[in-house]
Order: C-alpha cells, then sequence, then structure tokens
C-alpha cells in the first residue's frame, strides 16, 4: 500500500538518532498541528516542539520497550475537512493513537472521525467543551475545558471592576460558546455582555460602538493576526478609549508574533495561560529545552505538547499498543506533567475524559517590559 499522504496533506516524521538504533519497528503517533496559514502557525510551531522534544527523550531513554517512538505529523491548516482526512490517512497508516491540535473547531473534526474509526486521541490544546457530540471513551483532553478557562476569566473581569463587557467576536462556534459561558458567569452577578459582530463591522467601527454602549472591557474573540490586531490598533489609538481595557481570553497574546505586530500597543492585555506560578523543576528543565529548540520563550501550548507525549508514553510502555487497550487505560493514567500530575477523569457536560484541571491563569505582557508576563489572577 502506498503509503504517501495525499498532496493535499504536509507531512513529516520526527525521531532521534537513538530511535534509529532502537530495535523492531517504530510505534507510529500521529500528529495534528496547524502549520500553516489560515491556521494559526505560531502556535501550531510551539506545539510541535514540545512533541518532539517529548519524542526524542523518550527514544533517548530507550523507546517503548526497545521499539523507536515516530511522530507522524500533520499539518491540519485550521480546516476540519483537512483534519478529518488527516485522521483517516494516519489510520491507515497503523498509528497507535493521535495526538495534538489546537484549534477547537478542527480538534472537534478529528475528534469524531477517531471516534468512529477506534483510534485513541489526546487532545493538546483545544478547549472547546463539546469535542465530541456523544461521550466516547476514545478521546482525552490535557487543556481545560472552555467553560473552566473562561469562568476563571469572568471572575478576573468582575474582580477588576468591569460589569460592561464589549466582544468583539467572528462567527465561529467557538467564539459564540466563549459569549455563551461569559455571559452566564457575569449575567447573575449584575454584568452585561455586548456583542460586537465583525462579520459586520470595520475594525475602526469597534471604537464608536464601546463609547455608544459605554463598555469598560473589551474582548477580542477573533482570529490572529487579522482581524484581531487591526481591533487593538484602532482602539489603542483612539484618545477617547484612553480608559478601556482590551482582553483576549483565548491566548493571542502568548506568542511573540504578538509583541512583534503590535510592540507596547500590545502590553496590559491580559489572556488565559495554562502554567503555573512556579514550575516543578521537570517543567523548568523542559522549559529551558524548549527555548533552546524554538529560539524564543515557549508558550504554554509547548508544554502542552511535551505532556500529550509524556502520557502517551507512559501509556504505550504500560498497556501496549494496541488501540482499545489505549482508550482503555485513560482513567488509570497517573503521569507527571511539566505543569502537574496528569490524570483523567469524568466531568459533567464534557463528553471525553479530561485532566481537571491544569493550572489557568490569566496574565498580561508588562507596559515596562513587553516581554515579561505579570500574572493578574490564577484560578
Amino acid at each position: 500500500m502506498d503509503s504517501s499522504p495525499p498532496p493535499s496533506l504536509s507531512s513529516s516524521s520526527s525521531s532521534s538518532p537513538a530511535a534509529d538504533r532502537a530495535d523492531g519497528p517504530p510505534v507510529r503517533i500521529g500528529a495534528l498541528v496547524p502549520l500553516s496559514r489560515p491556521g494559526w502557525v505560531g502556535a501550531g510551531r510551539h506545539l510541535l516542539a514540545g512533541l518532539e522534544l517529548a519524542v526524542r527523550e523518550v527514544n533517548d531513554a530507550g523507546g517503548i520497550a526497545g521499539r523507536p517512538l515516530e511522530l507522524v505529523v500533520r499539518d491540519t491548516a485550521a480546516d476540519p475537512d483537512r483534519a478529518a482526512a488527516a485522521v483517516d490517512e494516519l489510520a491507515g497508516l497503523g498509528v497507535a493513537a493521535l495526538a495534538g491540535e489546537y484549534h477547537s473547531v478542527v480538534a472537534r473534526s478529528a475528534a469524531t472521525r477517531a471516534d468512529a474509526l477506534g483510534l485513541p486521541f489526546l487532545c493538546s490544546s483545544a478547549v472547546l467543551d463539546a469535542l465530541t457530540e456523544q461521550p466516547t471513551e476514545q478521546v482525552a483532553r490535557l487543556c481545560p475545558a472552555q467553560s473552566h478557562g473562561w469562568r476563571i476569566y469572568a471572575d478576573f473581569l468582575l474582580g477588576a471592576g468591569h460589569s460592561r463587557i464589549a466582544v468583539a467576536a467572528q462567527r465561529s462556534i467557538y467564539w459564540a460558546s466563549g459569549t455563551r459561558i461569559l455571559r452566564d458567569c457575569l449575567a447573575p452577578r449584575g454584568g452585561t455582555v455586548i456583542e460586537l459582530d465583525m462579520g459586520e463591522l470595520a475594525p475602526a467601527a469597534v471604537c464608536d460602538e464601546l463609547l455608544h454602549h459605554r463598555a469598560t472591557a473589551l474582548l477580542v474573540l477573533t482570529g490572529h493576526p487579522e482581524p484581531a490586531v487591526s481591533v487593538v490598533r484602532s482602539v489603542r489609538r483612539d484618545r477617547r478609549l484612553a480608559e478601556i481595557m482590551i482582553g483576549a481570553p483565548a491566548g493571542q497574546p502568548e506568542f511573540a508574533e504578538w509583541a512583534a505586530l503590535l510592540g507596547d500597543d500590545g502590553a496590559a492585555i491580559p489572556f488565559l495561560r495554562y502554567l503555573p506560578e512556579r514550575l516543578s523543576p521537570l517543567g523548568a528543565r523542559v522549559g529551558t529545552a524548549l527555548r533552546e529548540r524554538l529560539g524564543e520563550a515557549p508558550s504554554f501550548v509547548a508544554f502542552e505538547g511535551y505532556d500529550t507525549v509524556a502520557v502517551l508514553a507512559d501509556v504505550l510502555r504500560s498497556h501496549g499498543i494496541d488501540r482499545a487497550g489505549i482508550a482503555e487505560s485513560w482513567p488509570r493514567v497517573a503521569v507527571e506533567g511539566t505543569r502537574g500530575q496528569i490524570g483523567f477523569s469524568r466531568v459533567p457536560g464534557i463528553g471525553v475524559r479530561q485532566w481537571a484541571w491544569p493550572p489557568v491563569q490569566v496574565v498580561d505582557r508588562d507596559p515596562a517590559d513587553p516581554e515579561r508576563f505579570r500574572i493578574l489572577h490564577a484560578g
């Protein structure tokens, strides 16, 4: 059978020199990562760096029962159909499990297809609560569900004195879900959420809407870099809005590209980050290695990638490479990750096995030094 990918799917394999010396055929993990536009390429690069670093360390330590671990990478480019096709292809290539993905709508497509095929999928970074339509044993998730993280962000907003919140949102299930979570959290406590449809408004028009609705905070619920960067620039440069807070709960300011594009305008924009206040010795060691690999400070997404392979390697060593056995092992996972002890459980309203919960912070870039992050709130 021809194992080359269809022309529409970018691909690569990752192993280490130690893997080439190991005995037996490789144990393959399929990795779904956004590596081209319109995907969030910066996030994809960090996610892949974490996945690849962990694979290298697994192989340097002897692999999986002496067999090398191999990462078979597919670029999803933020396209749900492309992701579903990649899942089909990777299943045909005999991968033991799937890993990765950053975009929630894409991960939802991949999870649905993986579930149908009986292929275990450990989702690294996609937070949408409804990752699958129905409860499944095939899928587990490392990152917190959107409802958990965004409730913490709502608590932060109220604690900072903001009760009239405007959201500049594009149309997607992910942004709509976030808006609904915010409204459900804020309304019982006297907060108001004002929706600004970025399918109808130009970035400059957002400024007039903020004044009209007397909003004290604007949340940018849009794609990156555009229109997010243009919205921020328009608001920052409107002197009438000097006192308004801009927020980005989805995490756009986490990545170096944000600071490069916006400079000082990109500071003091609170976002959600899934890191502890202080890394463990393992987390610190991995952080140093990731920095060397990336040439910049690693984001929380890079740590999610590393932890994904750490969990899968533990499962493969303990329960073998049988797909059904991998899925059955999710409830018994107990792995030291870079951000805490990882285990999976059932959470009400969440249809997949969930790590409940990774650490959650609200942070921003310090206006005095945009390369430095300030922790504003933790949950």
